[in-house]
């Protein structure tokens, strides 16, 4: 199997990696997690993520947790994927502020996602006013991103998106009004327009 995950070939490597998920061993879980840190093909690592999942989760979420510490910034964001997929609500204890403000773009961006998906209803507020320090990162894709984490959150981002948005930052100040566009969209039920906070 370790042969396979690593082969040259990433057809090779997707079918072990599927083959370790329809046949589920608690002894492949190293395995999988090390490669899900280095697998280059987004394909192949969406399936380490499935293989993980077929394993049972008081074994993979501690050493998926030992993951988010990593020095290497696919092994974090990888890591934060599968707890998303596993969606259970004790993860979000382990999203710490310096993952969200995580310099890497990539890194950040999942760990906005996971912990919009993983934060309990009384800890909602403080979310939504450290992702709102955040307004105005990045490129287009990074900001459509956060917008839409923040989204996730509900109603209880406007007051923070009003504070925003009446600051003297223009970029911060736009990013918010497209954000409250976002969450206007999501509330009425029209589709979001993903060029909104372009």
């Amino acid at each position: 199997m370790a042969e396979a995950l690593g082969a040259k070939d990433p057809s090779v490597r997707l079918r072990a990696a599927l083959a370790a998920g329809s046949n589920p061993d608690p002894g492949l879980l190293e395995l999988l997690v090390e490669r899900c840190a280095v697998e280059p093909d987004l394909f192949v690592r969406d399936t380490l993520s499935w293989a993980l999942l077929r394993l049972p989760p008081e074994i993979t979420l501690p050493r998926i947790r030992r993951e988010l510490g990593s020095e290497r910034r696919q092994a974090r964001s990888q890591a934060m994927h599968t707890l998303s997929k596993i969606g259970d609500k004790s993860a979000w204890a382990w999203i710490t502020y310096d993952m969200l403000r995580d310099a890497d773009d990539e890194v950040a961006r999942t760990a906005w996602r996971v912990a919009a998906a993983l934060v309990p209803e009384d800890a909602k507020k403080d979310l939504a006013d450290e992702l709102v320090r955040q307004l105005g990162r990045g490129d287009s894709s990074v900001r459509l991103s956060l917008s839409r984490a923040l989204v996730a959150l509900g109603d209880v981002i406007e007051t923070a998106l009003d504070k925003a948005a009446a600051g003297p930052d223009r970029w911060v100040a736009a990013h918010a009004d497209a954000t409250k566009r976002l969450l206007k969209d999501s509330q009425t039920g029209r589709n979001v327009d993903p060029t909104a906070v372009d």
